[in-house]
């Protein structure tokens, strides 16, 4: 099944829902929204598209998800030996290459969320110009799309941290909450990266350019120690509170949370607002532009 056969499934063209009559009687053409009327088929819309996606990314390939896997561990492989072997450097918290992956995994997800995400409206031009249906569907299938690679991939880690004498325990039940604020994070900044793609085509570049300062400013690999007396103000940047507290709570229980650097738990309502925000503003932004989206591209 076609993306364009996933969306027929669950409504008629545009054309078929867009004349109405206002209080006078008059015809008026409704322009389409961002989350639609029916929120149950808005849900029931993400998700098939995300299954459709997600099953084309793999169909015709002998190795299938090995490829989506093979990215992240390359990635992996080589910080691991020029940051332990060539550079001598070692986070604190161990052990470090359970660190490495699990950063580099959740990273992973984030980039391939907000990444797909900024070209995917203008890459549906003829879906959106042919088929009323809700427009945020579009940039939320991807994040659902990267979600399953995440969930698939997250087995590897937990198999690798297994290995290396990382045991289960309580803390582990952070995990899906981290996840979660990674997501809203994902989610905020994909919708609006999205739209604004639709107006400025340089927001592919600048996201690139962008997205490696984050990469490197957050404590994927290295622990968040190493920003010295700056690491009151790294934690502000949600990744990196997300980034330390996956150490601590996945990793290394001994190791200090994000509310010791940050200096105190209160504070941490600073990165959970910034989030919050994030998200707000996206969908927020979203919502405006989603009646204009087909004509502007």
């Amino acid at each position: 099944m076609s993306a364009e056969e996933a969306m027929q499934a669950f409504g008629p063209p545009e054309s078929m829902h867009a004349v109405g009559s206002d209080v006078h009687g008059i015809a008026r053409r409704h322009g389409p929204t961002a989350f639609g009327d029916d929120m149950r088929r808005f849900v029931n819309l993400t998700v098939t598209l995300a299954k459709t996606e997600f099953k084309l990314r793999y169909f015709g390939s002998v190795l299938g998800y090995l490829w989506s896997l093979m990215r992240p561990l390359l990635f992996f492989g080589v910080l691991f030996v020029v940051y332990t072997q060539i550079l001598k450097m070692h986070a604190t918290i161990k052990p470090y290459a359970v660190y490495l992956l699990t950063g580099i995994i959740i990273w992973t997800f984030f980039m391939e969320a907000t990444s797909a995400a900024v070209p995917c409206l203008v890459a549906r031009e003829g879906l959106l110009r042919k088929m009323r249906f809700p427009r945020l569907v579009i940039p939320l299938s991807v994040a659902l799309t990267a979600l399953f690679n995440l969930a698939t991939n997250l087995i590897v880690v937990v198999v690798f941290a297994l290995a290396l004498g990382c045991y289960p325990r309580l803390s582990w039940l952070e995990m899906p909450v981290l996840i979660l604020l990674m997501a809203m994070l994902a989610v905020g900044a994909g919708s609006l990266l999205s739209v604004l793609y639709v107006r400025f085509r340089d927001m592919q570049p600048i996201w690139e350019v962008l997205s490696q300062v984050l990469f490197y400013g957050a404590p994927i690999i290295y622990a968040a120690a190493s920003y010295g007396s700056y690491a009151h103000l790294a934690m502000l940047n949600p990744i990196a509170m997300i980034m330390t507290q996956m150490g601590r709570a996945f990793v290394d229980p001994s190791a200090p949370s994000a509310a010791f650097y940050i200096g105190g738990t209160v504070r941490l309502l600073i990165p959970l607002a910034i989030i919050a925000g994030v998200l707000g503003l996206g969908l927020w932004f979203f919502n405006r532009e989603a009646p204009r989206i087909a004509e502007n591209i």
